[in-house]
């Protein structure tokens, strides 16, 4: 009969072994200092026991200095600060829209027509979500500044709608010479005619 042989143990591969037996780390003699925040080896020992006193002084300081609940007023205050900061929104915008209408150009194209189409979408939409802009700031007690700050916010809107209307009249698109008239003018009656004679 065969005699059943074991596989002898086969060699393991040197990084496999340096792998699971990492090199120890070598000892630091450098006149460098270590950055902040990364202390050496040898001074994590001594740290780690003032670390230990630090950390119990900060959980004594922190359950006596714990963040109170902010008031009912001081909770309007701050949802007013950030309605202000949705009402302002639109005008932060105006600057680079207006320059990208006045790059466009003049002429009728696809690009200065699209700028123009957004120019009173946009204004008209933010209009006509007011409420829903300004409801999340809204509570029983400070329902009159938020009603400011609707205003505030139409007004902006209003803004930037009347930027709109400028390039539709730089664009020659409205209806402001008395030419674009012309249909609704009545022929004038000559008070005097002259005849050529032969």
């Amino acid at each position: 009969m065969s005699e059943l042989t074991l596989p002898s143990k086969t060699a393991v591969p040197t990084w496999v072994a340096d792998l699971n037996n990492p090199p120890a780390p070598k000892s630091k003699q450098s006149s460098i200092p270590d950055p902040p925040g990364y202390p050496s080896s040898s001074s994590q020992s001594v740290s780690s026991s003032k670390k230990k006193d630090a950390t119990a002084k900060d959980s004594s300081k922190a359950a006596a200095a714990q963040r109170k609940a902010p008031t009912a007023d001081e909770m309007d205050t701050l949802k007013a600060k950030k309605a202000w900061e949705v009402a302002l929104g639109p005008v932060k915008s105006l600057p680079m829209t207006g320059i990208m209408m006045y790059m466009s150009g003049n002429s009728l194209q696809i690009f200065s027509i699209m700028m123009v189409w957004m120019a009173f979408k946009n204004p008209v939409m933010g209009i006509l979500a007011t409420n829903q802009a300004f409801e999340r700031f809204e509570t029983q007690t400070n329902r009159a500044k938020i009603l400011q700050v609707k205003v505030a916010y139409v007004l902006m809107q209003l803004l930037a709608l009347a930027l709109g209307i400028w390039k539709v009249n730089a664009m020659g698109l409205l209806p402001t010479t008395r030419s674009d008239w012309l249909a609704w003018e009545a022929q004038r009656e000559p008070l005097e005619s002259s005849i050529p004679a032969l």
